[in-house]
């Protein structure tokens, strides 16, 4: 039977095979700017291969997460993962500072501050334990703490266990009291795998006054109903949480027959435990499926989110996976049923992008973007393509228009493989991460004027 991880990863994969033995053509004019190339230090020091989405402070600083560099291990790229910050300076440069360095191969998420400043985050590959029989670290929270003029300290908050819920992928939420909400790819009592290690939990995090942190699993996904959440979960303004699966549901993808993806709701009830309602199964076709990216709100209430396959079939396959994938639309009905639109179903034809990964972000004209990690216009990639910019734009009778607004190329100095989503400042700019390419091939930060 199929692990759960080869669902998470396979898609990515693809990618980094693409362009490893791809040439360096001229590049292109765009409206792209690199903010930092990373490895610019010896031994990248300052970080490399960042994966994971941006976050802005109140300042106008920018703080993220590389999975590999910095100090404490001897892999190649060397060090296993910091968290860093740049400080806009005056002719449009920016600072890089790593605030910290982590000691072990952990794979650290993006980072969501709290109201005093700190900075929390997950690691999915952290901790002492180990969880199902193939030996992986179960995942742990992590805090990191301002200090004056130095490093940051990190403390760690929690770490999981097998069955009650392990392996923690995409970011962090706090509610209104302090309390951290996430999702994990594996653990709980549903019954996923060859290994039996769960289809993933949803956990609720409070803090206490000595310090401690009380950590429970409301809900525990069952195959039918979801697997594989990997994405960031979502409020809206009752207090009810939204997300996705990769996989589970009605209609089956992979084997085992895992499905091809949910997206659900999560209604608190008055006993600590949460219950789940199914707003959308995905089903393998032209519909999308595999939704792995964050979900956001319109000020209408509508969700929108993307697929990371399914849709058009002209892209290539790769074992369980198909398709280009998607961004869709539900709508809410007043009968309590949701309403699944394809906006936009992305080709492999040589200019548009394909395979998006990390969500989406919404302009105040109504506007989406978002990223792709293969496809576009840009050389130096290979046949898959190095990935895109892209936006969709709202139409009279319900009708999207894409428009790619930046395709990377294998040059030497854009960066290449989009793989987060992205972030947008007031004046509506776009930042975001490419994990591969740049000055020193180890990724970049980049910013967008659309």
């Amino acid at each position: 039977m199929l692990r759960k991880s080869l669902i998470v990863s396979a898609v990515s994969l693809i990618v980094i095979g693409g362009f490893a033995a791809a040439t360096a053509p001229a590049f292109a004019a765009s409206k792209e700017k690199i903010l930092y190339s990373f490895c610019s230090r010896a031994y990248c020091a300052d970080g490399a291969s960042p994966v994971a989405s941006l976050i802005f402070d109140a300042a106008g600083n920018l703080y993220g997460t590389t999975e590999a560099g910095g100090h404490g291990c001897s892999y190649n790229p060397p060090g296993c993962g910091t968290v860093f910050k740049l400080t806009p300076q005056a002719g449009g440069k920016w600072t890089e500072t790593i605030l910290h360095g982590f000691s072990s191969e952990v794979t650290p998420s993006s980072v969501v501050f709290d109201s005093a400043g700190n900075l929390y985050g997950v690691l999915s590959n952290g901790g002492p334990d180990y969880c199902s029989l193939f030996g992986d670290p179960c995942g742990q929270v992590f805090e990191l703490m301002p200090s004056e003029g130095g490093p940051w300290t990190e403390k760690i908050l929690f770490g999981f266990v097998n069955k009650l819920g392990w392996g923690p992928f995409g970011g962090l939420i706090f509610d209104s009291a302090g309390n951290l909400y996430g999702a994990t790819v594996s653990g709980g009592y549903g019954d996923c795998d060859e290994v039996h290690d769960g289809c993933g939990t949803a956990f609720e995090a409070s803090p206490r006054e000595n310090g401690k942190w009380a950590v429970k699993f409301p809900y525990g996904f069952d195959g039918s109903d979801g697997a594989v959440p990997v994405g960031s979960l979502l409020f809206d303004t009752a207090g009810n949480l939204y997300g996705s699966s990769q996989a589970g549901g009605t209609q089956n993808c992979y084997p085992p027959y895992l499905g091809c993806g949910t997206v659900f709701k999560l209604t608190p009830g008055a006993d600590g435990q949460w219950t789940l309602t199914n707003l959308h199964y995905f089903g393998d076709g032209n519909h999308g499926s595999s939704p792995n990216g964050n979900l956001i709100f319109d000020s209408a209430g509508n969700l929108y989110g993307t697929t990371q396959t399914g849709g058009s079939s002209s892209c290539p396959a790769y074992g369980y996976f198909s398709g280009c994938g998607t961004v869709f639309e539900l709508i809410p009905g007043a009968d309590g049923k949701w309403t699944h639109t394809v906006l936009h179903s992305f080709e492999n034809n040589g200019k548009d992008g394909y395979y998006p990964n990390g969500g989406l972000v919404l302009d105040k004209e109504g506007n989406l973007y978002g990223t792709t990690q293969s496809g576009g216009s840009g050389q130096g990639c290979g046949s898959y393509g190095c990935g895109v910019v892209f936006e969709l734009t709202p139409g009279a009778k319900g009708k999207w228009t894409e428009k790619v607004v930046h395709s990377f190329s294998y040059d030497g100095k854009d960066g290449i493989v989009p793989y987060a989503g992205l972030i947008m400042d007031q004046a509506g700019n776009l930042y975001g991460t490419a994990g591969s390419g740049g000055d020193h091939g180890y990724g970049t930060v980049f910013e967008i004027t659309p």
